[in-house]
């Protein structure tokens, strides 16, 4: 089934497909991640729209069938780079301003992704179904293959030298997948298969709360 998270409309027709082929989903990895200019069909950051929106979106219309599989899990994919978000909800989807949007844009929207996992919990207290956000490390992948010509000498042997491989990347996206007992830890922030604190604006429940109405809005579940 393809799917593509820079078109709500994609996102919306895949979830359509697998709700009519899979009567069961115990686990959502929401995984996929750019760092790129450009605005979506939807007039979104292609950044935001990937990172967060197209996840967002992806995860309430499969919510239902989350929690008729319960226990099941939600995983998102953020990064230590949240310390540099920051995220206006009444500006959320537009290019940051500033010399580095690109950059910027990246952080805000992993910021978004932690808030996600946080508001996701709250709003799932009693189904079963639990959430977490996880930093993969710094990994060597095609994340930043649309850097600017010039920072590729630089950039790229760099990720071949101290970079993890995906395999290593995927290893604490996997932990938050199977361990036994971190059900008292949803909504929490997990990096080297560890528990550990985000930034204190990572663990902001009022702008989560306002991320998710704002994302609502944004994907056309809320009016």
């Amino acid at each position: 089934m393809p799917l593509d998270l820079a078109s709500l409309r994609s996102v919306r027709a895949f979830a359509s497909a697998f709700l009519r082929q899979e009567p069961h989903l115990h686990l959502l990895v929401n995984n996929a991640g750019v760092s790129a200019r450009g605005t979506t069909e939807d007039g979104f950051s292609l950044t935001f729209q990937v990172n967060h929106l197209g996840h967002f979106l992806l995860t309430q219309l499969l919510l239902e069938r989350l929690q008729r599989s319960a226990p099941s899990r939600v995983v998102i994919v953020a990064s230590a780079a949240h310390r540099a978000g920051c995220l206006n909800p009444a500006a959320l989807g537009r290019p940051p301003p500033g010399p580095l949007p690109t950059f910027q844009g990246y952080c805000d929207s992993k910021l978004a992704n932690v808030l996600h996992a946080r508001e996701l919990a709250t709003r799932l207290q009693g189904t079963q179904v639990t959430a977490y956000a996880v930093h993969p490390g710094f990994v060597n992948t095609e994340l930043f293959r649309h850097l600017p010509l010039w920072l590729k000498p630089l950039f790229v042997p760099l990720a071949w030298l101290f970079f993890r491989d995906a395999a290593e990347g995927a290893e604490t996206s996997l932990f938050c997948a199977t361990q036994e007992g971190l059900e008292r830890f949803s909504g929490r922030y997990f990096a080297d298969c560890r528990l550990q604190e985000p930034w204190p604006h990572a663990r902001d429940d009022a702008v989560a709360r306002e991320l998710w109405e704002a994302s609502e809005r944004l994907v056309g579940l809320a009016p």
